[in-house]
């Protein structure tokens, strides 16, 4: 590890300083995978240099959460860790700070009961909602950033000795997170100001839909009511900037949950709890779906639908040029956080609060009333590429080329 010090320690700075904009003062909560604690020391440094006076590190052990799913008793499914998720949420409720260093084995629970999993993460997910509300209604500032665990990089490099394939992945997320420039932070300030270019058109045009068209796809997604567009830095309630998701390559708003008509096919395989949902096929009537199959995962996606009502509609539509650099890396990471950016997208059950004008003070109710989708639930799917092509329709019902083969007109 000692060949990537520096790079570790440039990854930190970005992630505090651009993911973060944490501030003097600020408490910091973490939370990693086992295998992350090099840079998980190194953030927290990063934080304590900034003058945070409390940085507390969670990790999670894939090893020790595969026992569960192997020797422990069927009941144990719907237990969860509520008086953790609990005290994560009074943290966050006085103003700390979130970090998350994604890096799982994307493969763990391949194998494992469908059914289990499925009730492992609704419990979980249960448990999870004071914490989930803080942070999807920006309360405070976030970011989740990425380590390359061995596992994660196997996955992705199957064919290399592990060395290599942790090399290999480590070079990828250095690219995608802008650290092969001079200055990523300054890289990042010129990446933000593309995007909220962006996001200040599609909120200037006010289209009541998008329009995917291509192989397996004719979709019409309704644009819920007082929806906004968001992408890059957003300022969350205590003020502080912060980029949620480092790498990020998206503008995204939401959907209206009872205006979704036509099928789509994914253009790439979504990994979802150790399982590869491969060709998906969904298709809606009035915003939910009623039809779904995969050619692989498809008893998972079935699971996945059963969550709850909101998990038939989708929460977020996203637009991804197909010359995003993850796309290009031609590279699946088998890892959300970069897969959604490699393409357009949609994701299924709940919605922002920040896609709607003034969303973050409007209660549950309030967001309902105007489409917003409620679920447990928020899994992100691809569907763009070279050869999907999306249209905007205006509030007058007139079409607008707005991407053509995967890239903006």
């Amino acid at each position: 590890m000692e060949h990537l010090e520096h790079p570790l320690d440039q990854l930190a700075k970005v992630a505090v300083q651009v993911g973060l904009g944490l501030r003097e003062g600020q408490e910091l909560v973490i939370t990693a995978p086992i295998e992350a604690v090099p840079l998980a020391r190194k953030i927290t440094e990063q934080a304590y240099r900034a003058g945070s006076p409390l940085v507390t590190v969670l990790y999670d052990d894939d090893a020790g959460n595969l026992l569960r799913y192997q020797h422990a008793p069927e009941a144990s499914f719907d237990k969860t860790q509520k008086w953790l998720f609990n005290g994560m949420a009074d943290a966050f409720q006085d103003g700390a700070a979130r970090l998350h260093i994604a890096g799982n084995d994307p493969s763990l629970l391949k194998g494992q009961n469908p059914e289990s999993v499925a009730r492992a993460n609704r419990a979980r997910s249960m448990s999870y909602k004071r914490v989930i509300d803080l942070i999807t209604t920006h309360h405070i500032n976030w970011t989740i950033v990425a380590f390359a665990q061995p596992a994660w990089a196997r996955t992705v490099f199957p064919n290399d000795p592990q060395e290599v394939a942790v090399d290999k992945l480590w070079d990828a997320i250095f690219k995608a997170s802008r650290l092969d420039t001079p200055d990523p932070v300054v890289a990042w300030a010129a990446h933000n100001q593309n995007l909220h270019n962006r996001v200040q058109y599609l909120n200037e045009r006010r289209y009541q839909a998008l329009h995917f068209k291509g192989p397996g796809t004719d979709l019409v997604v309704g644009l819920a009511d007082d929806h906004q567009w968001a992408g890059g830095a957003v300022k969350a309630k205590n003020g502080l900037i912060c980029n949620p998701n480092i790498p990020t390559e998206e503008v995204f708003t939401a959907p209206h949950k009872d205006r979704i008509e036509g099928y789509v096919r994914s253009t790439k395989p979504l990994s979802y709890q150790g399982s590869l949902l491969e060709d998906i096929q969904v298709r809606f009537e009035k915003g939910r779906i009623v039809e779904a199959r995969a050619r692989s995962g498809a008893d998972v996606l079935n699971q996945v639908l059963q969550t709850d009502e909101g998990a038939r509609s989708l929460g977020e539509v996203a637009l991804v040029p197909h010359s995003s650099p993850i796309s290009q890396s031609g590279l699946l990471f088998y890892n959300t956080l970069f897969d959604e950016n490699a393409a357009s997208h949609i994701a299924l059950g709940q919605a922002y609060s920040q896609c709607f004008l003034g969303g973050n003070n409007l209660t549950s109710e309030e967001l309902a009333a105007r489409g917003a989708c409620s679920s447990l639930i928020h899994i992100d799917w691809m569907i763009g590429s070279s050869e999907v092509d999306v249209d905007g329709i205006s509030q007058s019902g007139q079409a607008e080329p707005l991407m053509h083969g995967g890239e903006w007109v």
